[in-house]
């Protein structure tokens, strides 16, 4: 994706932060073994373990012949996104109607290549890894091979490691633009309150807070 140097993230504590954060929930793109047809896309929960993302699909699901002939798979993650019209973008002293409108969001993108697991104890291992990521605490089973009540289940799934070869991460708050512009927007954003804009407006505020002014911290860094 395209990122310019006011949207990379700070350092990779930052995509990591924001991730955590999230319900861990993404899309999975896959190449069509078929060129001739569209790619496939899956969205699907997923855990971050170390440098590899784990999960788990449906046994029927479509996706399985096109992802065991994948070298390389690619997981996107997008939050806390708003619209941004464009008379709040108007420049100091320019008509509000010549403003430009624009989307705020966050987005971390997975390159990954993809080992599908069928064994019993190798899913459950997964199951496990998932439960205590997005489950913490707990009210569940035990996950085991051959013990119930999941490990009567594990037929009808099948788990998937993909070991990650690259992270991609973007953070669009118009950090490249003047402090008050930003504050300005902020407001603009917890004043309309609607979908995802307290998330937003939060983001552009942690972005400010980190970057500052944008032409001071490029020469900074």
């Amino acid at each position: 994706m395209l990122i310019h140097p006011w949207d990379a993230a700070v350092d990779t504590d930052e995509w990591q932060q924001w991730l955590a954060t999230t319900d861990r929930f993404g899309t999975l793109a896959v190449n069509n073994v078929d060129p001739a047809h569209a790619p496939l896309l899956i969205h699907t929960h997923f855990t971050l373990a170390g440098d590899e993302l784990l999960l788990h699909l449906a046994r029927p699901n479509p996706v399985w012949p096109h992802l065991e002939a994948a070298s390389q798979v690619r997981l996107a993650v997008v939050g806390d996104y708003a619209y941004i019209p464009s008379y709040w973008r108007a420049k100091a002293g320019g008509p509000d109607e010549d403003g430009v409108p624009t989307s705020y969001y966050s987005a971390v993108q997975f390159v990954c290549r993809p080992t599908v697991v069928d064994d019993a104890d190798g899913k459950a291992q997964i199951l496990q890894a998932q439960f205590a990521d997005l489950q913490p605490e707990g009210g569940h089973a035990a996950v085991a091979a051959g013990e119930d009540p999941y490990g009567r289940m594990l037929p009808g799934i099948r788990g998937v490691r993909m070991a990650i070869v690259g992270v991609e991460a973007k953070f669009k708050y118009d950090d490249h633009n003047p402090v008050e512009h930003r504050e300005r927007v902020i407001g603009h954003l917890h004043e309309r309150g609607t979908g995802l804009d307290t998330a937003t407006a939060a983001h552009q505020r942690l972005r400010l807070n980190t970057i500052g002014d944008w032409k001071t911290h490029r020469r900074q860094t």
